[in-house]
C-alpha cells in the first residue's frame, strides 16, 4: 500500500502541474441620472480633490512610482469629476487642489492599486455639513481587449469605477428631502462667509457634537456685507473654474503615454503573475517528486525502486525548470521596472 502511495506521488511529480486562467469583467453600468430637472435652490456643486498618490510606503515597494501615482491622482480626479458632470444633476463640479474651497459635497480619495491591470482606490463624499455621504473602496480588474478596443470605446479602461461612485451619490441624492438640499446650500454659503468676516458670521452656523454644521440664520439679503462676499465668492469660482483648464491639458497631455505605460504594463503584470505560478508549482511538484523518489529509492521492491529513480529524475527535471521560470520571471518584473521609469522621465515636468 506504501509502495502505491509513493508510485502515486511520483507520477504527480511527473505531471506539469496545474494551470489557472483569471477572467476579468469590465462591464461599465449605465449612467444614472435624475429623471426631472431640480430647483436652483437644490442644485449642489461638487468639488473632486486631488486624490491621495498613496506613495508614503513607496521605499519599501518595486511596483510604486512616485511621479507617475502624482500624476494619477489628477487624472483620476478628473475623469470622476467628468462622469458626474455627464449625469446633469449637479451644479459646477470641480476639481480641486484640497480641501479649503467651500463647496456643497466634497469627493476626496487615495489610490490604493494602479498597475494597469487593477484600479483599486478609496472614496470618501461629504456633504458641507459634514454629512458622509459614501466611504468606500472601489476597484476593478481591466483586460487586453478594453485596451484593444479603447480607441473605439471612446472610454477610460476603468470607467466603471467612476461610473460605480458617480451612481452611488446620485442614489444618496435622491433620498434627500428637499429641505435637506437647501440646508446643504445653506451652510455652504456660511462657511464661505465665515472664512472672510468670522466675528460677523460666527453665531450663524452651529457645530453638535459629532462635528455636524447646522445653519441657525441666515443674513438678510440686503446684508452689504453678504453682498461683498458674495462677490468675492463670484471671483473665486472663477479662478477655480480657470484651474480646470490646466487639469484638463495636463490631463491630455499625459495621457497618450499613460495609455501606453497602462496598457504594457497590464500585459507585463499577467505574464509576470503566471510565470511566478508556474514556477511555484513546478517547485513544489519537483519538490514532492523528489522526496517521494528518494524515499521509493530505499524499498526492497524493484519495481518501486525503478520508479524512484524515475521520480528523483522527474523531480530535478521540475525543480530546474522552476528555476528557470523563475529566472524568465524576473525578466518581467524588470521590464515593468523600465516601463515606469520611462513614464516618470515623460510625465515628471508636466506633474
Amino acid at each position: 500500500m506504501i509502495n502505491r502511495w509513493i508510485t502515486l506521488l511520483i507520477l504527480v511529480g511527473i505531471c506539469s502541474g496545474c494551470v489557472t486562467k483569471n477572467v476579468s469583467s469590465n462591464n461599465v453600468p449605465i449612467l444614472e441620472t435624475y429623471g426631472e430637472s431640480v430647483p436652483n435652490t437644490e442644485i449642489l456643486d461638487v468639488s473632486v480633490i486631488v486624490l491621495q498618490p498613496g506613495i508614503s510606503d513607496v521605499e519599501t515597494s518595486d511596483s510604486v512610482f512616485p511621479e507617475i501615482r502624482r500624476a494619477e491622482a489628477t487624472y483620476i480626479a478628473l475623469q470622476l469629476s467628468n462622469e458626474l458632470d455627464d449625469q446633469g444633476v449637479w451644479g459646477a463640479t470641480r476639481v480641486v487642489p484640497d480641501a479649503s474651497h467651500a463647496s456643497d459635497l466634497t469627493i476626496s480619495g487615495k489610490i490604493l492599486v494602479s498597475n494597469g491591470e487593477t484600479l483599486a482606490i478609496e472614496i470618501t463624499a461629504k456633504d458641507s455639513r459634514g454629512r458622509v455621504w459614501l466611504k468606500d473602496e472601489y476597484s476593478d480588474t481591466t483586460n487586453d481587449l478594453v485596451y484593444q478596443h479603447k480607441e473605439r470605446l471612446k472610454r477610460d479602461p476603468f470607467q466603471k469605477i467612476y461610473r460605480d461612485i458617480a451612481n452611488d451619490l446620485i442614489s444618496k441624492f435622491k433620498r434627500l428631502e428637499s429641505g435637506e438640499r437647501q440646508a446643504i446650500r445653506n451652510v455652504t454659503k456660511l462657511i464661505f462667509a465665515r472664512s472672510f468676516a468670522p466675528e460677523a458670521y460666527r453665531d450663524y452656523l452651529s457645530e453638535d457634537g459629532d462635528g455636524f454644521l447646522t445653519a441657525e440664520k441666515l443674513p438678510a439679503r440686503n446684508d452689504p456685507m453678504i453682498k461683498r462676499i458674495s462677490a468675492i465668492q463670484v471671483r473665486h469660482d472663477v479662478f477655480v473654474d480657470t484651474l480646470q483648464g490646466h487639469y484638463e491639458n495636463f490631463s491630455q497631455q499625459m495621457e497618450a503615454p499613460y495609455d501606453q505605460w497602462r496598457r504594457l504594463s497590464h500585459d507585463e503584470t499577467v505574464e509576470l503573475r503566471k510565470l511566478e505560478q508556474k514556477a511555484k508549482t513546478q517547485l513544489i511538484v519537483g519538490s514532492v517528486s523528489l522526496l517521494a523518489g528518494l524515499a521509493a529509492a530505499t524499498s526492497d521492491d524493484r519495481d518501486t525502486r525503478l520508479a524512484g529513480a524515475v521520480g528523483i529524475a522527474a523531480g530535478g527535471n521540475q525543480i530546474k525548470e522552476g528555476l528557470l521560470t523563475r529566472a524568465e520571471a524576473q525578466i518581467h518584473s524588470s521590464k515593468l521596472q523600465e516601463l515606469g521609469r520611462s513614464l516618470e522621465a515623460d510625465i515628471t515636468p508636466q506633474v
